[in-house]
C-alpha cells in the first residue's frame, strides 16, 4: 500500500510540474535550439527514441515532454534543464574585456575549478555553482614574493594537510589569468611570469577564496 501511495505521489508531482510549465514557450525554445544544432524534428526524435510527431506537438505547444526526457533533451540541445523548463534562456551581459572581473567557482561535489570572465550560469555535476566571494586574508595566510629577472616565486604560509589545504592559486591582471593547481602535502609555492600590477587569489578548502593586492607593483 505504501509503495502504491508513493508512486501515486510521484505521478501527482509530475502532473503538477507539467501544469506549471508554459508549453508554448518551451516548445518555441526547443524548436529554436533544435534548429541551432542543425537537427530536423525526425533527427531529434530518433535520438530520444520517440516519433517526430511527438516532437512536433511539443514545438507547437500542444503539450510538454515527460520529465523523463528532460535530461536527454538538455544534453542534446546543450542547455540547462532549469532554463529549458522556464522556456527562455538568460543571456549574460557582454564581456567587458576586463579580466579583473574574473569569477572563480569550485564544484562542491568533484572539486573542479571553473573560471568565467563575466557573469555566467556555471554548472558542474548537475548543480549550479556559485561564484566564490574573495576575502582579504593576508593575516591568516601571509605571502612571500621573491622577484627574479624572469618570474615571481610565491610562497603562501598555509597548511597543506589532506583536510586543510590550498587547492589553487591564480594571478589575475587586466588581460590574463594564470592558474596553478595545488594539492595536499605539496609545498604551497608557485612561480608566475614577471607581470606587474595584478592580484593574487588563493583558495583554501576550509577558509574559502583569499585575495592579495599590492604584491606586484605596477
Amino acid at each position: 500500500m505504501l509503495f502504491l501511495q508513493t508512486v501515486g505521489t510521484i505521478k501527482q508531482m509530475k502532473q503538477e510540474r507539467k501544469m506549471c510549465m508554459d508549453c508554448a514557450k518551451i516548445g518555441a525554445l526547443i524548436a529554436a535550439l533544435r534548429k541551432e544544432k542543425g537537427l530536423t524534428q525526425k533527427a531529434l526524435a530518433n535520438q530520444l527514441g520517440i516519433s517526430n510527431k511527438t516532437v512536433s506537438k511539443w514545438e507547437c505547444g500542444q503539450g510538454c515532454a515527460d520529465l523523463s526526457y528532460w535530461p536527454q533533451l538538455s544534453a542534446i540541445l546543450g542547455v540547462d534543464i532549469g532554463q529549458m523548463m522556464e522556456g527562455e534562456i538568460t543571456v549574460n551581459q557582454p564581456d567587458s574585456g576586463n579580466i579583473r572581473q574574473v569569477r572563480f567557482y569550485v564544484c562542491p561535489m568533484c572539486g573542479n575549478i571553473l573560471v568565467s570572465t563575466g557573469s555566467a550560469a556555471v554548472f558542474c555535476c548537475g548543480r549550479k555553482a556559485e561564484a566564490l566571494t574573495a576575502i582579504d586574508s593576508a593575516e591568516n595566510a601571509p605571502v612571500t614574493v621573491e622577484e627574479s629577472d624572469i618570474d615571481y616565486y610565491i610562497t603562501v604560509d598555509h597548511p597543506m594537510r589532506k583536510e586543510h589545504y590550498l587547492s589553487f592559486a591564480a594571478y589575475v591582471s587586466y588581460d590574463r589569468v594564470i592558474l596553478t593547481r595545488l594539492y595536499p602535502e605539496q609545498s604551497p609555492c608557485i612561480r608566475i611570469p614577471l607581470c606587474k600590477g595584478g592580484k593574487l587569489y588563493v583558495y583554501c578548502v576550509e577558509d574559502g577564496l583569499m585575495c592579495y593586492e599590492g604584491l606586484f607593483f605596477a
